[in-house]
């Protein structure tokens, strides 16, 4: 994981997106960055270390990858915290297949993907208030999904993209912690664009970078951005648990829970 030296750049391994970063409209602040990343160090500790963690996210790949191959979507819609609890039960019906391979098909364009597998879920017609709230949770948590089944197909390539990582919607994610006195702003000029996620991850692995780790970046840049928006939630609710959250009062349980690791490390740590 550290190297005893700091490697130039030509020999670090760059995540070889795809996407091509965009320019960041506002610049992120490194201060922010060490906070977070010494939070994430000592949150770790308590389950099982930074290495564990890592190998939590390696297995995820691997078990999210062979329920794709397999099919076995209830399992995959498992591990993803944003929609097992919203799509588990949508997960035995057709309509999924058809979105994860058109989700996957690499010839269209990655936003209208998204979008495309977001439309596809099947969401009850509702004329009332409370229908169309419970239409949009479903709508958020195909959102989720598919961004993660996007990222841990293939996390060296492809940027983590989910809502709690930014969402202009309610202008809230990861990302607002990682801007100097973005707590006060009411909004920021960040968009959900693919290569606005790159870039904010390209800046989260030079970082990583400048600290000797220059193995499993992709994965490292997940944990920090967890660790950013478990602060986040921890300044927003004074440390009042939402639903969500009742099974995680301490952080670094949020942070395995948000990357929905929090079944493998309890399952190691049993071993």
């Amino acid at each position: 994981m550290l190297w005893p030296v700091k490697l130039p750049p030509e020999r670090l391994p760059a995540t070889r997106a795809g996407l091509k970063p965009a320019a960041l409209p506002v610049a992120f602040d490194e201060r922010l960055f060490a906070q977070h990343f010494a939070s994430l160090l000592a949150g770790a500790e308590r389950l099982g270390g930074a290495e564990a963690w890592l190998d939590a996210l390696g297995e995820k790949q691997r078990r999210l990858s062979l329920a794709l191959d397999e099919g076995a979507h209830a399992r995959l819609v498992d591990l993803v915290f944003g929609a097992r609890r919203k799509l588990g039960a949508l997960a035995h019906e057709s309509w999924i297949a058809a979105a994860l391979a058109s989700l996957q098909d690499d010839r269209v364009d990655l936003a209208a993907r998204i979008e495309a597998f977001v439309a596809a879920v099947p969401v009850p017609e509702a004329a009332d208030r409370e229908g169309r709230r419970a239409a949009a949770k479903l709508r958020r948590a195909a959102h989720d999904l598919a961004t993660e089944v996007l990222h841990f197909r293939d996390p060296v390539r492809m940027p983590l993209m989910t809502r709690w990582v930014w969402d202009t919607s309610t202008m809230s994610g990861a990302l607002r912690e990682l801007v100097a006195g973005g707590e006060a702003m009411q909004k920021l000029p960040l968009d959900t664009a693919p290569g606005t996620f790159e870039a904010a991850r390209q800046w989260i692995v030079d970082r990583v970078a400048d600290r000797g780790i220059y193995r499993d970046v992709h994965f490292w840049a997940d944990l920090v951005l967890a660790a950013a928006y478990g602060h986040y939630f921890q300044s927003m609710t004074g440390g009042v648990l939402g639903s969500d959250f009742q099974r995680a009062a301490d952080p670094a349980e949020q942070i395995a829970m948000l990357l929905g690791i929090d079944s493998i490390l309890r399952s190691r740590n049993r071993e």
